[in-house]
């Protein structure tokens, strides 16, 4: 999932990218969303829910421990009713080439077998045609589902991994890609490296070509800060993104040690408002003995946001130790209110 604990530090060589050496700040504090109701998941095996996607009236997740499989999730909004989650498995199409160096793909193949999913999936995203996408933290691809035929491997251009990292971005192990959005269409997609530093990139589907428009890289920047009071933590920790989505042409990111969701310009990545669920989050029956957030999987309608919690191996407050997705309501005005 994270090993957020891991040595962290900033990374210089930025070439060509949008630079920040803090996150940009909204004009005022963020908003507390209000708590709905929480779901424990049924049915994930291996827990560590780690993405969350709407497609066609469905709600889809992925674990980040299961290779061969998505499920689908019987929604059911009564609050407190267990959510059942159904499989549908597929066969992963080798490993892919991304550009990942021996050593890189070394690393991965041994910590696959030490600790399960050696794909490392840690989003969800579909288009209007039913194809879901799925990434891949491991090797920094994406796998496509298809509506129909054998899942494959985007031929993303060898250009994104390199670009990336001339940005300070993909430099550490177990922190990659953790989060994607596909536009309706499936011409677009964006994906948000998680931290040290975390950032934002695009490529686009060109007659069937996947391309940067010039640098892939939107946003790239690093720092560090304080989590919420409620965790007790007594030092700062890597700022992070967990999930991506696109709703209305706006990007919004799931920043899991924050505990808040940010909309941004979906061209530059640029921040433009943020909302806390730190609040319905971290009540003293849902915390978890972490002092990082769970928060990985995000979907927005014009109701609110759910929002999925790998919670890996551990328990929470009340002893349960199932993942869960929780239901916040949209901010007055809308997710697209304000500046």
């Amino acid at each position: 999932m994270r090993w957020l604990l891991a040595a962290f530090g900033l990374f210089a060589g930025l070439a060509g990218a949008v630079e920040a050496t803090r996150p940009a700040a909204p004009s005022a504090a963020p908003v507390t969303l209000q708590f709905v109701a929480e779901h424990p998941v049924e049915g994930m095996p291996s827990g560590n829910l780690s993405g969350l996607a709407m497609c066609g009236g469905e709600m889809w997740t992925v674990s980040d421990r299961d290779d061969d499989r998505i499920y689908r999730l019987l929604i059911d909004e009564q609050p407190g009713k267990a959510w059942q989650a159904t499989a549908e498995p597929f066969v992963v199409p080798g490993v892919p080439d991304s550009g990942l160096s021996w050593g890189a793909r070394a690393r991965v193949s041994v910590g696959g077998l030490l600790r399960g999913g050696a794909m490392d999936f840690e989003g969800i995203s579909c288009d209007q045609a039913g194809n879901r996408y799925v990434v891949s933290e491991a090797y920094a691809a994406v796998l496509l589902l298809p509506a129909t035929g054998e899942p494959t491997w985007l031929p993303l251009p060898q250009s994104l991994l390199r670009q990336a990292r001339a940005s300070g971005l993909l430099m550490e192990f177990n922190a990659l890609y953790e989060g994607i959005a596909v536009s309706a269409d499936g011409k677009e997609l964006w994906l948000a490296a998680e931290r040290q530093r975390r950032g934002l990139l695009k490529v686009r589907n060109e007659n069937g070509t996947w391309k940067c428009d010039g640098n892939c890289v939107m946003l790239s920047e690093g720092g560090t800060a304080l989590p919420p009071p409620e965790l007790g933590a007594e030092r700062a920790l890597p700022i992070d993104f967990s999930d991506l989505v696109l709703y209305k042409d706006k990007l919004f990111t799931l920043e899991r040690l924050a505990h808040q969701i940010c909309r941004r310009d979906a061209k530059t990545g640029a921040q433009e408002q943020c909302w806390s669920v730190a609040a319905g989050m971290l009540a003293p029956e849902r915390r978890y003995d972490l002092p990082y957030g769970v928060a990985e999987a995000l979907i927005l309608d014009d109701k609110g946001a759910w929002i999925g919690l790998d919670n890996g191996e551990h328990a929470r407050a009340d002893g349960d130790g199932r993942p869960y997705v929780l239901r916040f309501a949209a901010p007055a005005g809308g997710w697209l209110g304000g500046k």
